[in-house]
């Protein structure tokens, strides 16, 4: 794969299916626009995919309940606002005209009324005033921790709230359900259509890191608190029985890190505007061996259908009926292996969906086997080898490593994930195929740290970055380095995020194993993290602890003396995750000690660059990677 082939990617999201009718959307990279386009399509059983919409950027397609309506967003030139159109097709019509946009539809049993949530900004903010700038707005008044997030920017002056809108109606109206200081998100209808459920922080209070699962009378009327959690609480699925399913994790503080997602179940009796029986739900998955992927469980008659991370896959399994903190092993698997998951549904009990594997950004399956190819137009893709180890204190390591063509031996990259508590695997990754196709050999490891080997692997480095993680990572690079396509003499680390901190860090502690280090977007500094980053306040004291010289100690820009490597600083200016300082301290560091320094940083950006920035950023962005190693690993 060439970094211009980007604008061959075409990456499914959403799934709805009704009956025959299966639609997924479909986006796409326009590398001449710089801009994203993407459309719905219809997938027949037997033959290839039907473009079903012709706009610009359409996405997440819901069919109603009695397969009258396809609901959708379509954001054109602006925010996305929601659509209808019958399911014979037909144009679509606008139901929403919202200035900053709405949210995923949620159709209502009376296939008329759907519910979506929309950000709703403070009189005077983002446009509310006419021909007042945002640089001309009034100052804002910041008085709690959770005031702006990383792909959204400030919130707290928008927040977002719930509305409901009958969406056939002659002249559609939304309704807003929900006002206060705090947002709400997951909305789901209750069987009999009188409330809907949404998951909102604990007391509705917008500082919490908790969420509960909150009742909304359709009619209007205060939330009421319907499930109260263990810790958290989404994705909330309410059942014909008087129950709700819902995805949540346990944790108390500020410990809100790599804990596994679960799945739950809590009774549901509402009475008028009271939950009878608010209290935590049951745990149908064990906590050790089970994490969802943050996707909406799907009931089936046997059971529950959840997304698992399982060894840097993502499974779609079934939790079947009954089960109460059931392992892994007691999960049926169904679709998945060694594979990625990114969206799934059914009807009835036909189960369909969008699945991601190493030579493509996803299909449409079911469990008979794929219903599209739209990865077809990709060329040079090559597989994923499973490689494992054993790190400096036995402990196992798992990764993989992607090979160019030819016999080499072959210069080699260490790219190691962000997170921590993530992982690399089976989905595909433009990165490794772009290397791969220059001609390196890619490794990619899951140290300690990573999700999807269970908690008290994610959780092993808590308190101890740079430690057992480091030792896992150069454990798996030993074991790549064994074989005769990788040269071990040129060799270089790469990594975003937790990568960049780990590529930081390796650099500092083992520089002499490799040519050159290209770290992006990193947390270089816990220590400023903490008050810079839109996760700071709670993160940094999670993963290091509350003292300051801890983690100044567990930082790499005090050890960048020991940095004497060719090292690459790249960031994106609007970065609010790891913000843009993180970077600019540790160039400054290593140009003072005389490093062989360069920082590249592109504007209008944020954290995401690498998977969802500019097309063009995009591009650049893998040309500047490409000549960095020609430069130093040639």
């Amino acid at each position: 794969m060439r970094p211009e082939d980007l604008a061959l990617l075409n990456v499914p999201g959403s799934v709805t299916r009704h009956g025959d009718l299966l639609l997924v959307d479909v986006a796409r990279p326009d590398l001449e626009a710089d801009a994203y386009s993407g459309s719905l399509w219809r997938v027949p059983q037997d033959g290839p995919p039907v473009r079903f919409t012709f706009g610009d950027r359409d996405s997440a397609p819901r069919i109603s309940p009695d397969g009258a309506w396809v609901a959708f967003l379509r954001a054109g030139d602006g925010s996305p606002q929601l659509h209808v159109m019958p399911t014979g097709g037909g144009e679509g019509r606008p139901v929403t005209d919202l200035p900053l946009g709405a949210g995923v539809p949620v159709w209502a049993p009376d296939s008329r009324r759907i519910a979506f949530v929309a950000r709703v900004a403070e009189p005077g903010r983002y446009g509310t005033e006419k021909d007042v700038s945002a640089e001309a707005e009034a100052p804002r008044r910041i008085t709690g921790f959770r005031y702006r997030t990383e792909g959204i920017g400030f919130t707290f002056d928008r927040r977002q709230s719930l509305f409901t809108v009958n969406a056939l109606a002659d002249i559609p109206v939304p309704v807003r359900l929900t006002e206060g200081p705090y947002d709400v998100d997951s909305p789901c209808w209750t069987p009999d259509g009188e409330h809907v459920l949404v998951s909102a922080p604990r007391d509705l209070d917008g500082e919490s890191l908790h969420t509960d699962v909150y009742a909304v009378p359709a009619g209007g009327g205060a939330p009421v608190l319907a499930v109260r959690s263990d810790g958290s609480a989404e994705h909330p699925v309410a059942l014909p029985d008087g129950e709700v399913l819902y995805l949540g994790m346990e944790f108390s503080g500020l410990d809100a890190v790599a804990h596994n997602l679960g799945l739950y179940r809590a009774p549901l009796r509402i009475a008028g505007e009271t939950v009878a029986g608010a209290v935590a739900g049951t745990r149908l998955t064990e906590e050790e061996s089970v994490d969802c992927e943050p996707l909406p469980p799907v009931p089936l008659r046997d059971g529950v259908l959840v997304a698992v991370r399982v060894r840097g896959a993502v499974e779609l399994r079934l939790v079947p009926s009954g089960a109460l903190d059931a392992p892994l092993e007691k999960l049926v698997p169904i679709l998945g292996e060694r594979a990625s998951v990114k969206s799934f549904t059914s009807c009835g009990e036909q189960v369909v969906a969008v699945v991601s594997t190493p030579a493509s950004p996803g299909e449409v399956v079911t469990p008979d086997g794929p219903l599209t190819d739209f990865s077809g137009a990709l060329a040079g893709i090559g597989p994923l080898l499973e490689i494992t180890a054993v790190s400096a204190d036995g402990y196992p390591v798992h990764g993989w490593l992607a090979l160019p063509e030819g016999e080499g031996p072959h210069p080699v990259l260490l790219n190691v994930h962000g997170g921590p508590f993530h992982q690399h695997g089976w989905a595909f990754l433009d990165e490794t195929q772009v290397y791969r196709g220059a001609g390196y050999a890619v490794v990619l490891p899951n140290p300690r740290g990573s999700s999807g080997y269970g908690q008290a692997h994610g959780r092993s480095v808590i308190g101890a970055l740079g430690t057992v993680d480091a030792d896992d990572v150069l454990a798996l690079l030993d074991a790549a380095l064994e074989r005769p396509e990788c040269d071990a003499g040129r060799v270089g680390v790469m990594g975003g995020s937790y990568g960049g901190f780990m590529t930081s860090w390796l650099a500092a502690r083992h520089g002499g194993r490799f040519r050159a280090a290209w770290s992006e977007r990193a947390v270089n500094a816990w220590d400023s993290f903490t008050g810079s980053s839109d996760i700071g306040w709670f993160f940094a004291e999670a993963y290091c602890g509350p003292d300051i010289e801890t983690q100044r100690a567990m930082s790499p820009l005090y050890h960048a003396d020991r940095i004497t490597l060719p090292f690459a600083v790249v960031h994106s200016e609007e970065d609010i995750r790891c913000p843009v300082e993180q970077a600019q301290r540790m160039f400054v560091a290593l140009r003072r000690n005389g490093t062989p320094v360069e920082f590249l940083l592109f504007p209008g950006e944020g954290h995401e660059l690498s998977r969802g920035g500019r097309p063009k950023h995009r591009l650049q962005r893998f040309e500047a990677v490409l000549e960095w190693w020609s430069r130093h690993l040639s």
